[in-house]
């Protein structure tokens, strides 16, 4: 049963029962390119009372390198090396199977620059716009270029989607020795125009299965590869005495429950209370499994109740 992480949980021991946090970032600590008031000084402030903070999101538009920029651009304390965006798992992922060939990349240019730096082959990434012309498929047929050396798809958020980008990442995946890989399945970004629904890289990876009947290998929330990632790399991380906080049920509070972590739901992002009880109430394992041992409003009341916010 989720309870609200007020003034009686808190100050019956709920700082001293968790030594590392897990947070994403989208919803929990800003909204595009500001920080939701209080995130900042409640996470560094977890910090100086010697949390161990890792950042971790599904979002592979950016490079560790350009989340890091981001983070001191809107005053969060972070390092590089506790940066989790999937585009770098995609990277560590190639690097663990020792893939020597190239990667066809439908997605963003953060994941071709951990690409880059992990020394992988890829094929250009950006705009692949369908030419205006009549007969497309005489086009397609005739003009358009599959590269003989892909070895591997990945498919991560594109603004850039076209049917030249679909016709390639399929027709490379017609080979089954090709390896499939998906930096995660969000349905949809959040945003707070209520007329407006933004399909995500969800809604890609479903439309590339409905052709060639793949499913790929998922290495965002919920899947457990990040947290291998992160293990990898601070191998002393004890699930008991961690926490993870979010704004989505079905990425981090149904991650953080498969890794055997405490969870908080924050009401800033994409799930809400109405969620959480139809979650509660169900009669799915895997939904009872999203719900959180706690909810606040926002990071901002963690801050209050910790005495760093007025």
């Amino acid at each position: 049963m989720t309870k609200e992480l007020d003034a009686t949980v808190f100050r019956n021991g709920f700082l001293n029962s968790f030594d590392f946090v897990l947070t994403d970032c989208d919803g929990v600590l800003w909204n595009r390119n500001e920080a939701i008031p209080g995130a900042k000084e409640t996470i560094n402030a977890l910090q100086d009372r010697g949390k161990t903070v890792i950042f971790v999101t599904n979002n592979s538009s950016k490079s560790r390198y350009e989340y890091h920029r981001k983070f001191e651009m809107l005053g969060f304390k972070a390092s590089v090396d506790r940066i989790f965006p999937t585009s770098y798992c995609v990277a560590v992922y190639l690097k663990s199977i020792h893939f020597k060939k190239k990667v066809y990349v439908l997605g963003s240019s953060g994941i071709g620059d951990e690409l880059y730096s992990a020394g992988i082959p890829f094929l250009p990434v950006g705009p692949d716009p369908m030419p205006e012309i009549e007969d497309w498929y005489n086009w397609v047929t005739n003009e358009l270029e599959l590269d003989s050396e892909v070895g591997a798809v990945v498919v991560g958020f594109d603004q850039h989607v076209s049917f030249p980008k679909l016709v390639k990442t399929v027709s490379y995946l017609k080979d089954p020795d090709c390896v499939y890989i998906a930096t995660n399945v969000d349905e949809q970004f959040q945003t707070d125009l209520k007329h407006l629904v933004i399909p995500g890289t969800g809604a890609v990876i479903r439309a590339v299965e409905t052709v060639c009947g793949r499913t790929p290998i998922l290495l965002g929330k919920p899947a457990k590869f990040l947290y291998d990632c992160i293990k990898h790399q601070y191998p002393d991380l004890d699930p008991s005495k961690g926490i993870m906080i979010g704004d989505r049920l079905s990425t981090d509070i149904l991650l953080g429950k498969s890794i055997g972590l405490r969870t908080l739901l924050v009401l800033t992002g994409v799930s809400d209370l109405d969620e959480v009880e139809r979650c509660s109430n169900s009669n799915s394992e895997n939904e009872q499994r999203m719900v959180p041992n706690y909810y606040l409003p926002s990071l901002a009341d963690l801050g209050q109740l910790m005495g760093v916010i007025q």
